[in-house]
Order: C-alpha cells, then structure tokens, then sequence
C-alpha cells in the first residue's frame, strides 16, 4: 500500500523496531521523533499521506497526551493507536477518552500490531462514511468528502471551491461514472445553499414527451392524463440547486424554456397562466463534447453559452491512479460492513493490478468491481483471484503490448485463481462487401430506422454489450441508447 504511517516516539529503537514492523505489513513508515515534530507532519504538505499514527505516550516536552489534545484543537482528523510500557488502565481510558482508536503495550506483537493496525483504519473509514452519509441526506457534503489525493483532483476541487462562493452557472464535464455529481453536491455542501435542497435531474432518463412536465410541472387538465397538479423540479430547487445531469440529451422545446428559466428566473408549468418565479443555483453535467452537439445542430448555441460559463472537468479514473488504493480501501470497508463480511485488507498484488487497469467505466465500474470481490471473498483479504474480470482483460492487453505494463501485470497475475470471466474477442468484418448492406432485397434504399436498428445490434455484440464502449463508439449518450433499446424491443440486461 501507499498509505503511510506516522511513528511518533522518542526512543530511536522503538522507532525503528515499528517502522520496520510496519513496513512488514506493507506500510510505509515515517518518523518522528518528539510530539512537536509529530504535530509539523500532521499539519505539513504531506499530511494527506499519513493514514494513521501510532503515538508513544510518554515523551519530553510534548507528550503523547498533549498530542491528542493539539490534534483534537486543529481539526486533525487521524485514526491514533497509542504505545505505552508504563502507566495504568486510567492512563489509557483517558487516552481513549481524547481520541486514541486503540492502544497497544510495548514491546509489541507482529500480529498484535497487524490487528490494531486494521481495525483503527477500518473503524475510521466507516466513521468517514457514515458522516457523509448524514452530510449527504442533509446536502452539506463538502470537497473534503472527495476521497482523493491525486493533483489533477485538487485543481478540480480548487474550481469548485472558487465556483460555491459565487451563483455562477456551472457546467461539469468528464466520462461516465467519474464522480460529476459528487463534485455538484460538493459545490452546493460549500456554498451559501448548503442545507437547501439539492435536486438531481437525469436529462436521458426521462421519456421526451414527459420533459417538460416533469422539469417545470403542470396544472391540474394541462392534458390528458394530467389529473392533478405536479410541482417541477425547478420548484422544489427553490432556494437550492438543481443538478441536471446529461443536460444535452434534452429536446429542443425544453432547451427552450431552460434557457428563459436561466435569463429571467422564471418558469412556464404547463397550462399555468402566468410564469412562476424560482430562486435556483444550475449545475449542469455531460458526458460529450457539448460543442461538437452544437456544430451538429442538436444543442442550442445561445443555451451552450449560458450554461458553459464555468466549466469543470473532472478526469477519468485512469489518469488519477493514485487515488485507486484510496477508493478500494474506501469501498472494501463500507461492502464489508454491509455485507457482514471480515475483510479488512487486499493484498499487493491484487492492488497493483487494479492500479493497472484502465477502468472504462471508471469509479463506478471500480466501486460494483470491489463489491463482487467482497462478496465473492472467503478470507479476510481480498486476492487477484477475487477480479477474475480485470485480470483477463489485463491479461489481454499483456498480450497486445508487451512492454507497456508486462512486469506490473505479470506480477499481479501470479496469485490469479482461474474462474470463468468475460473474454473479449473483436469481430472482424468478412471479406468482401461491407457489413451493412445500404440496399433492400427490392434493390431499394434502406430506412434509416433499419440501419440504425443494424448498427446498434452489431454495435452490441461487436463489443459484447459493455454499454459505456457502445455508447462511446456510436457516439451517443448512455441514456439514448438505453430509450434506443427499450424501443427496438432489446433487452439492455441480456
């Protein structure tokens, strides 16, 4: 693992009996050798780093006491297992008292230290989560919920940060599952609005004939089926935010309207007879380049300008490595709690393998990844053999580019137990005419209808049925090819 640990003790051979110890465990260690330099890393550049503390009680000057209470006074959040070989059962209560995760007696156990280690951490992470669990329900997540170390995810955080304290427009740009509507909930958590509701919106997923009604509401006989009135979800964003998420796959009528909510602050519900004022900070999201949907006539250019006033990209997962052993340990924790499983760890190898793959379908692919293996897991570390799936798609690529990640995936591929996984194979098109055949057997021009049904089917199995690739590839969005399907009669699951 990368995360560090912080070894806090004035004795020069305890210090490094325990750095070597930890070390052991797959830790890295760091030192420091009295309370007042123990305080200088926890508040220095590099404290991101530092996972969990391991304090001596008794020290000159500083103590471990005092420690505890400088942390506590400087918001420094760490898991701490305090060491001592004196005192007694009060000395520790009240160690526990001010904070400590769990203590141990020196000289200490491998395996005494291995289990302390585990289950302070595990014990912080469920703390972690469960806080953002409660920040979540009441919409006042923050960006220090962002589970991230990687240098590309500050610069986002530093946008946002910047973009809260203003009612700026926002518009979040990145691929599918990077995390845009965290960021969105991060943004609203910091700003003035915190505490007000935060309404999510997906654009794709609402069926088009339904858009308006659901976006701006309707009265009571606006149409057929219309029996009661329906509050938009501009009306209950009042006084908070509106997140719409895949904004560009809404149709031109709404984008329309969308655009004199955002100039006049106000709405038209369908079948009201007067426009109806709204108080609402917009962050908008997409997964496709919003200028080529412009140049191609299917976005308006005058609504892009409104909404692309402080635009945010968040990166693919496969160019912030870095965070992966994070978001691991983070989501092993949490499936593990769930699920009433005793994993508590993942091995080296399992790790640089995950730290290996490109992710397509990035945080929410690694996320259901590490909530198989926890529920697949029979002992209490996750194994390479626990992501069959990332180890034959790893082991494809070993094949096609030896010389890219050969040592890494070789390594990670050593404990690989061999289970069934989804190979893919690419199809090549037959020799001769093309695959698609733009004439009818009367020798007539095909639909376009008919084509496009042949193209998302082959699409499909081209790709076998990896959603985002095929979405990717056509160059839709995953929403319409999902309404796609659901009207050509397929079966997204099978």
């Amino acid at each position: 693992m990368n995360d560090r640990i912080l070894i806090v003790d004035d004795d020069p051979v305890q210090r490094r009996i325990l750095s070597a110890a930890v070390t052991r465990l797959g830790y890295a260690p760091r030192e420091a050798e009295s309370g007042d330099a123990a305080m200088a890393e926890l508040s220095g550049a590099d404290a991101e780093t530092i996972c969990l503390v391991i304090l001596d009680l008794v020290m000159p000057e500083l103590d471990g006491m005092g420690v505890l209470s400088a942390m506590a006074k400087s918001g420094i959040r760490k898991p701490v297992i305090v060491q001592t070989a004196h005192g007694g059962i009060d000395t520790v209560v009240s160690a526990m008292r001010a904070g400590a995760a769990d203590f141990i007696v020196k000289p200490v156990g491998a395996e005494r230290l291995d289990v302390s280690i585990r289950n302070a951490l595990k014990l912080n992470t469920l703390e972690e989560e469960i806080g953002r669990i409660k920040r979540h329900a009441a919409t006042r997540l923050t960006f220090a919920d962002i589970v991230t170390r990687s240098a590309a995810m500050k610069r986002v955080i530093a946008l946002g940060d910047r973009a809260a304290r203003s009612n700026i427009p926002i518009i979040i740009e990145g691929e599918s599952g990077v995390g845009k509507e965290l960021v969105a909930r991060a943004i609203q958590g910091t700003s003035a609005r915190a505490g007000k509701p935060f309404v999510p919106v997906n654009c794709g997923a609402i069926p088009e004939n339904l858009v308006e009604s659901t976006l701006f509401g309707h009265e009571k006989g606006a149409f057929t089926g219309a029996t009661e009135k329906r509050t938009g979800k501009f009306s209950e964003a009042h006084g908070g935010t509106l997140f719409l998420d895949e904004v560009g796959e809404l149709p031109p009528e709404a984008q329309v309207k969308l655009l004199r909510a955002l100039q006049e602050g106000e709405i038209d519900p369908v079948g009201a007879k007067k426009p109806l004022k709204v108080d609402f900070r917009l962050i908008s999201a997409t997964n496709r380049s919003m200028i080529e949907m412009v140049t191609d006539g299917v976005f308006r250019e005058d609504l892009y300008y409104r909404l692309n006033v402080f635009p945010i990209y968040v990166p693919p997962l496969r160019d912030r490595r870095e965070d992966i052993p994070l978001l691991v340990r983070h989501f092993m924790t949490r499936f593990a709690a769930e699920e009433s499983k005793t994993v508590t760890g993942i091995t080296t190898e399992a790790l640089q393998m995950l730290c290996a793959h490109d992710w397509p379908g990035n945080i929410r692919q690694l996320e259901n990844a590490v909530f198989r293996a926890v529920v697949l897991a029979d002992g209490p570390e996750l194994t390479a053999g626990e992501f069959p799936q990332v180890a034959a798609s790893l082991a494809g690529l070993e094949e096609a580019r030896p010389q890219s990640r050969a040592p890494l995936v070789s390594q990670a591929m050593q404990n690989v137990v061999q289970m069934p996984a989804f190979q893919y194979e690419p199809h090549t098109l037959p020799d001769g005419p093309d695959k698609f055949s733009l004439l009818a057997g009367d020798g007539e021009v095909r639909t376009m209808a008919e084509l496009e049904e042949e193209m998302i089917r082959f699409a499909l199995d081209h790709y076998r049925g990896h959603m985002s690739e095929v979405a990717r590839r056509l160059g839709i969005g995953r929403s319409t090819l999902y309404r796609r399907l659901r009207e050509l009669g397929l079966d997204a699951a099978e």
